[in-house]
């Protein structure tokens, strides 16, 4: 009898010892969420499909404009006007370029974000902690597709997962994320960091 008192303490001390389990957000929220979130900031840490880790810092202006701005190698990735460009600085060449609907970043960049509609969403769950949506462009699955991990109270945007076209994974791990800035548009434009030889 001893022993079945000293476990239900412990079972009793570890439950309150976990924080506590949060309810699974809505899509409505989430997309009220995303659409309330105008500007900001966090550092990041990428995981690559290669096992390689990068960290940085992120911007973001809805809808649109996101800037990934690389520590280590001065690698440059900047999402406006419709495009994606990638500035490599060990290549001479001129920066990669991708139409952003192509690409599942644009979900979370678009100008009315709606995770009801038919077959956006193809992955829901809650794991207690954290609420993880899957999402996809509908009109065109292939294009790949966006997981985005949530935590509860208040509603925060904690990373996400980018499976591409090609079946490759990057994970994006947002640190200290700050809403709101006045950020110019030159922290995005893709013309402008050609012509600064970006």
């Amino acid at each position: 009898m001893k022993q079945i008192r000293i476990l239900l303490a412990a079972v009793f001390t570890l439950a309150f010892a976990l924080p506590a389990m949060a309810e699974k957000i809505s899509l409505n929220a989430i997309s009220s969420y995303l659409n309330g979130l105008q500007t900001a900031s966090a550092d990041f840490t990428q995981v690559n499909s290669d096992g390689s880790i990068s960290t940085g810092k992120f911007f973001l202006k809805r809808p649109g404009r996101a800037r990934f701005q690389y520590d280590s190698n001065k690698t440059l990735v900047l999402a406006s006007a419709n495009r994606v460009a990638i500035f490599d600085p060990k290549s001479n060449q001129p920066p990669e370029q991708y139409p952003l609907v192509k690409t599942p970043l644009n979900l979370i960049l678009a100008r009315n974000i709606d995770l009801g509609r038919n077959n956006m969403v193809t992955g829901y769950t809650s794991d207690g902690a954290k609420t993880i949506v899957t999402a996809q462009d509908p009109e065109h699955p292939e294009y790949g597709n966006i997981q985005l991990v949530f935590t509860a109270n208040p509603t925060e945007l904690r990373q996400w997962v980018i499976t591409d076209q090609n079946g490759q994974k990057t994970t994006t791990i947002l640190n200290n994320l700050t809403k709101g800035g006045d950020f110019s548009q030159q922290l995005f434009s893709i013309d402008g960091a050609i012509a600064r030889g970006n």
